[in-house]
Parts: C-alpha cells; structure tokens; sequence
C-alpha cells in the first residue's frame, strides 16, 4: 500500500466565538486570537517541515455575512491587518492566492490581495490560499454563469475546473474543521470529491502547529483507494 503525504490541506477555522465566550471575551475577540500573524505563521512553517505544498485557510464565507454589521467590520479589519503583517514578516518564497469573491469586499482589503497576489505570483515556495467570501455553491453558480455567457454545449469534469476559482491550483487531499462540527457547510464540493476529511473538536484559536501534524500523521495512515481496490494510485 503506497502512503504518501497531502499535498493540499484545506482548514476551515471554526470555533472563534465559542473560544471567546468561554472566556467572557467578545465574539470578535476570538477572532482575533485566530487571525494572529503568530498563530497562522506557526501553521505555515509547520507545512512546510512536513511537506505541504498548499495550504488554505477559509477565513470568511458568503454566508458570513449574515453575522452582526460590527463583527463582520472587524472581522474584515482583521484579516487586513493580518494581511499587511504577512507582506511584512513572511519568507519571500511564499506564495498568496485570494479563492472567492471580491466584488463585497472592502476596496483596500481588494487592493492588499491583488498585491499581495502580484508580489508572490512566481514564488515557488508553499503557496498559502485565503478563500475570502467564499462559498461552494456560490462558486459553481458563478461557473456555471460564465459557461452560459460563452455559449459552451458541452464540457467536461477538467474544462469545468478552469471556471472555478481555484483554477491551477490541486484539489484538496486533506480538509480539517475544527470545533467539532462534522458537515462541510459548501467547502470546496466539487475540489473535495477524494479528499480525507479529518474534524477535531478543537477550537481554531486552539489548533496549533502540533495539531496540523496531528492530522496530516492521521492521512498518512489512510488507505486511500480512489473508488479503486485498497492501495491504488490516483
């Protein structure tokens, strides 16, 4: 049985607000504490001991917005802060790439992306993904729209792939959600068709570099098959 390592590992943080009221701490505060540039910074450098060459946090979702005015504000805050941190103090093999909407978002945190994305677009070193306002159906509608407006009668599963917005980049091979819920909430459903799925119950602001190398020992030990017999090669 060949055992081979996740060349993309996807996290969706989950567990922010629960961390913070269980420390009589604001919502927003828990969001902080998970958006550090320490925090996140441990779980790249831990990616790259172990292998990794993508990894993706998805820090805000289309259905994000739903949440109170003042928590999505400084939700938004936040992650440009921790963007700006990022220019400054990562290693400049890395690589950034935005997955998601930016049509609702915040024109300097649009404006920081497309830097940030320009600055690292020939970097060769483990590319880290934001999926900002981002959200599975959301994605393939948006597909699915661009494919009515060029006419398209047919297609398939890999020319399909080229109008999602994870266009160039791997499928997932792992996804982690902490914070004990055990559903995907629309992450990534067409990249994720053979991805491991690995939940702990964990909150995000909790999850550290020991725990990514936790889970990713956890895939090594999988039996991947890919609908074929046990062993088989992708």
């Amino acid at each position: 049985m060949e055992k081979t390592l996740p060349v993309h590992v996807a996290l969706i943080p989950d567990g922010n607000r629960r961390w913070a009221r269980q420390r009589n701490m604001k919502p927003w505060e828990g969001h902080a504490k998970a958006g550090t540039f320490d925090n996140l910074n441990s779980l790249l450098q831990e990616a790259r001991k172990l292998g990794v060459k993508y990894i993706s946090f998805w820090g805000f979702s289309t259905d994000n917005w739903k949440r109170e005015k003042k928590e999505v504000d400084i939700i938004m805050r936040i992650i440009l802060k921790g963007l700006n941190e990022f220019d400054e103090k990562l290693q400049k093999d890395l690589k950034f790439v935005h997955v998601g909407r930016k049509d609702r978002l915040l024109l300097k945190l649009v404006e920081r992306i497309a830097d940030l994305e320009r600055k690292t677009k020939g970097h060769e070193g483990l590319c880290m993904i934001l999926c900002l306002d981002y959200g599975g159906r959301d994605e393939i509608i948006r597909a699915v729209n661009k494919l009515l407006k060029e006419e398209k009668k047919e297609i398939d599963v890999e020319g399909f792939k080229s109008y999602l917005d994870t266009d160039g980049l791997p499928d997932p091979d792992l996804i982690v959600r902490t914070g004990g819920e055990m559903r995907m909430s629309g992450f990534m459903p067409f990249q994720s068709d053979y991805a491991e799925l690995y939940f702990t119950d964990l909150y995000f602001p909790d999850f550290d570099a020991k725990e990514l190398r936790k889970a990713v020992d956890w895939y090594y030990k999988r039996d991947r098959r890919f609908g074929g017999n046990s062993g088989g090669k992708r």
